[in-house]
């Protein structure tokens, strides 16, 4: 009873801070009109011209491919590879392939859905929402390296160390919540005829699908587009707050506070607005980082860290996207964290491992002279060679684990 008033107690005070922040929020938007609309118009744009359809392909493909059982066939086929290597199920590749060819937030979406289904457990939907939840690759490779930096060169870097950080912190989330205590059935993953189990499996899962085609395309459209609706509310409401902490002068105090921790190794001043309102919505903070008066490897590495914390905005959407789930946000906050470390740092090696970033950037206008320089073409292929050998280190390290761990199981049972 005790513990009851505790909790109320705080949910009270918690609303309650809520409800001022709110009244702030309104009066500041009555005294400041011109700005809101501003501000409104920035998000609307934003979400109208990149996002909505960047996103709705991948939004209605995910439905119709959830529905039609393609997930169960990937959680059959490849559990071998993720259980051993993230520990999550193998219907995580699927969240994990989307996430990472779409961008922020499906990866939350998808999670939510496979919990909701029953298809892993909390720690796992923990795990799995935190390490595939990723910037899109057209927006790193169109949007920032072309559109912000006029360097096209730049988006292999900054995609490069973004995937490889976020893939490293699933490697690490392996080891969150090791004793959960929720248990789902396993997979029968091992022996002969996996693929025609994978197969079982989807054909089951369509069986129990009652909805016409029809109605299963109209459903995924609908939900699709709701689910874009939402997110636009929110890059539209954090686009306005953005605006009016600006002319507030509150972006600024936040950017000197972030100068305690980032003066000291290295970063300029005047890469600092840039950072402060990354760490609101990372559009607009990528934009900044292009233009901030700083060399262009803190420019780059600052825009690294942006895209990998990918603002307060987008933790708004995920919080939306798991709202009907069990599924906790401290673990996702803590996990941007790390990923905004690691991306930091990955950024730095590799653009420094690729020489001066002045060379290497080919400007937009000489697209040809991109693909001709010997040294542009030599720096591509040694960041693919990179990728083809860490693609191939984790699949052959994930068969060797499984393989292991039947060899166990085998030898526990002779010994019996």
């Amino acid at each position: 009873m005790v513990e009851k008033c505790k909790n109320n107690s705080r949910k009270d005070i918690s609303r309650l801070g809520w409800t001022v922040l709110a009244l702030a929020f309104t009066a500041a938007m009555i005294y400041n009109p011109r700005i809101v609309f501003e501000g409104s118009v920035t998000g609307l744009k934003t979400w109208w011209n990149i996002v909505f359809p960047s996103l709705l392909p991948f939004f209605i493909a995910s439905e119709l491919l959830m529905s039609f059982g393609v997930v169960h066939f990937m959680g059959v086929l490849l559990e071998p590879v993720m259980r051993p290597l993230f520990k999550v199920p193998g219907a995580g590749s699927f969240v994990m392939a989307v996430g990472f060819t779409s961008g922020y937030p499906i990866g939350a979406m998808l999670t939510a859905r496979l919990r909701s289904d029953g298809l892993c457990t909390r720690v796992e939907a923990e795990r799995l929402m935190s390490f595939t939840n990723n910037s899109s690759p057209l927006f790193m490779l169109v949007a920032v390296s072309v559109g912000m930096f006029n360097n096209p060169g730049l988006g292999v870097l900054i995609a490069g160390a973004h995937y490889l950080s976020n893939l490293t912190l699933g490697l690490i989330l392996r080891f969150y919540a090791g004793g959960d205590p929720e248990r789902l059935a396993d997979q029968p993953v091992s022996g002969r005829g996996v693929v025609r189990q994978a197969f079982r499996k989807m054909l089951q899962q369509q069986r129990q699908e009652n909805r016409p085609v029809g109605k299963i395309m109209g459903d995924a459209v609908k939900n699709s587009v709701t689910n874009l609706l939402n997110i636009g509310g929110f890059i539209i409401l954090f686009a306005v707050i953005i605006k009016l902490m600006s002319t507030a002068g509150i972006i600024e105090a936040f950017a000197r506070t972030l100068g305690i921790f980032l003066l000291p190794l290295g970063f300029a001043p005047d890469i600092l607005p840039a950072l402060g309102s990354g760490f609101f919505e990372m559009t607009i903070g990528s934009k900044l980082a292009s233009e901030a008066a700083v060399p262009l490897l803190q420019q780059v590495v600052a825009v690294g860290m942006i895209l990998a914390w990918s603002g307060l905005s987008v933790h708004a959407q995920v919080a939306s996207m798991i709202s009907e789930t069990d599924i906790r946000m401290l673990p996702f906050i803590v996990s941007r964290v790390c990923h905004t470390c690691l991306a930091g740092l990955y950024t730095y090696l590799a653009c420094t491992w690729a020489g001066p970033l002045e060379e290497i950037a080919a400007p937009v206008m000489a697209i040809s002279r991109y693909f001709r320089d010997p040294g542009l073409i030599s720096l591509n292929f040694k960041i693919f060679l990179l990728f083809i050998f860490l693609l191939a280190a984790i699949i052959i390290t994930a068969l060797l684990l499984h393989t292991f761990r039947d060899m166990r199981l085998l030898i526990t049972r002779i010994k019996i």
